[in-house]
């Protein structure tokens, strides 16, 4: 399966965007989906996940302002960002993987989009 993230880009503080991630080569119902950023200097972190049976993860910093949601028949995920700050800058990924839905480990994913730059300026 192949990711296409995309949907990134300036935005100021308190503005939203809304991220999307497109498979092709296979269809993602099989899989849970994920969202990381990866902020300058910083690892790899989770962000948000969706289970197959659309059951839905946060970590604590973007709770109550991003969304995570599927559309298995136009095969894409999306990530709803509100109310945006500028800690939220960073490069967004999206990933997926079989067996671990809400998995927060970066080596438990087993594909990888090549990721969308978010900018939230003060």
């Amino acid at each position: 399966v192949q990711l296409q993230a995309y949907g990134g880009g300036l935005v100021q503080t308190g503005g939203s965007l809304r991220l999307s991630c497109a498979a092709s080569g296979g269809s993602l119902r099989s899989y849970a989906m994920a969202w990381f950023r990866r902020a300058p200097g910083k690892e790899r972190q989770f962000v948000a996940g969706i289970s197959r049976n659309t059951n839905t993860y946060y970590s604590d910093s973007v709770k109550g302002r991003f969304t995570i949601s599927r559309d298995n028949n136009e095969n894409t995920v999306y990530l709803q960002m509100n109310s945006l700050k500028p800690e939220d800058t960073a490069v967004y990924y999206c990933a997926g993987n079989t067996y671990y839905p809400g998995s927060t480990y970066v080596h438990e994913y087993d594909f990888w989009g090549q990721g969308t730059q978010v900018t939230v300026s003060s």
